[in-house]
């Protein structure tokens, strides 16, 4: 029975149903940390603090 093409259809649209309820809840807990975190600096761009323009330093590399 395991064959069945409804059988599997409705294990498809369970696995389905499981994702969307996971991605619900991740999208979730990411608006509640979103909502909870401190604000920056007003005027500063946090995507981009720390950013020193130039050239920037070789990372070390291990000497083999």
């Amino acid at each position: 029975m395991a064959n069945n093409p409804s059988t599997k259809k409705r294990q498809r649209e369970k696995e389905l149903q499981d994702r969307r309820v996971e991605k619900a809840s991740i999208k979730k807990q990411r608006r509640d940390e979103r909502a909870n975190r401190e604000p920056g600096e007003p005027g500063i761009d946090p995507d981009i603090a720390g950013i020193v323009p130039g050239p920037q330093p070789i990372p070390l590399e291990d000497e083999v």
